[in-house]
């Protein structure tokens, strides 16, 4: 499948910025899964000051704003070939040791609730459909809705809760493979919806190791295994790892973001 993906980001700043520094990671790798036709990152209101590949293996930039600027926006846009490989990445390695996979963050700690769900994974004989059972569970117990949860919710928090989104989805299914033994990681990118161009925000979903297997990626949010509608752009020990956008800023006044993003065939 060939997708055309245009992703922007817009900041206003109440009062002008003294000082602000951007980590951007929204450059998509080639992978079994998917090829890179084109793309490019535009940045308007800022400079690029370099750009390099994180521990994770992420294309990343770090962006400086302007110093006085007012607004900033970016771009990230371009074209994918995808393939539907059943939700199998494969035995794709980096330099990252797949014991980093299996310590856990400060925002996929388990508590009580996670290790009951580990528990059950842990005693599954086919560890593949005990990952497929956990996702359905963590899917029930959690529902889809925006509003309850923020970036710093925590795994267990989000399980307590009973509600939230899709990086809530992935950090608690995160949690508990890693609590029962399993390797399990963060990935954030973009999915084409059946029923939508225009989208507010970009997608997240997990990937597990199996030793037979290598990764397998598992979309809690949408009952399935990411397909040929997905890119992968990042990947990381939770959402903090691979979050498109992140920094720090100095300065008085409140900020505002406004995301536009359209993902089509």
């Amino acid at each position: 499948m060939h997708l055309t993906i245009t992703h922007t980001t817009r900041y206003s700043y109440e009062t002008p910025v003294h000082y602000a520094l951007q980590k951007i990671r929204l450059i998509p790798r080639d992978t079994p899964q998917q090829r890179i036709n084109d793309w490019k990152v535009q940045i308007t209101g800022g400079n690029r000051e370099v750009i390099y590949h994180d521990q994770h293996g992420n294309v990343t930039e770090l962006m400086q704003i302007d110093p006085g600027a007012t607004e900033v926006s970016i771009t990230a846009s371009g074209r994918v070939e995808t393939r539907d490989t059943a939700g199998i990445l494969g035995k794709v390695y980096g330099s990252i040791p797949l014991w980093l996979y299996l310590q856990h963050s400060k925002l996929t700690k388990p508590g009580d609730g996670i290790r009951e769900i580990a528990a059950r994974l842990e005693a599954a004989q086919d560890k593949l459909t005990g990952l497929h059972d956990m996702s359905a569970r963590i899917a029930d117990a959690v529902k889809y809705g925006l509003g309850q949860t923020y970036a710093g919710t925590t795994a267990e928090e989000a399980l307590k809760g009973g509600k939230g989104v899709c990086q809530d989805h992935a950090q608690i299914f995160i949690s508990a493979a890693r609590a029962a033994g399993i390797p399990a990681r963060y990935v954030s990118g973009y999915l084409m919806m059946k029923d939508r161009v225009e989208q507010s925000a970009t997608h997240a979903w997990a990937e597990a190791h199996l030793d037979t297997l290598g990764w397998v990626g598992f979309d809690v949010s949408n009952a399935q295994s990411p397909d040929e509608h997905y890119v992968n752009v990042a990947t990381g020990r939770d959402y903090l790892d691979a979050a498109p956008i992140s920094g720090l800023r100095q300065g008085s006044g409140d900020e505002s973001m406004i995301v536009s993003l359209q993902v089509q065939q």
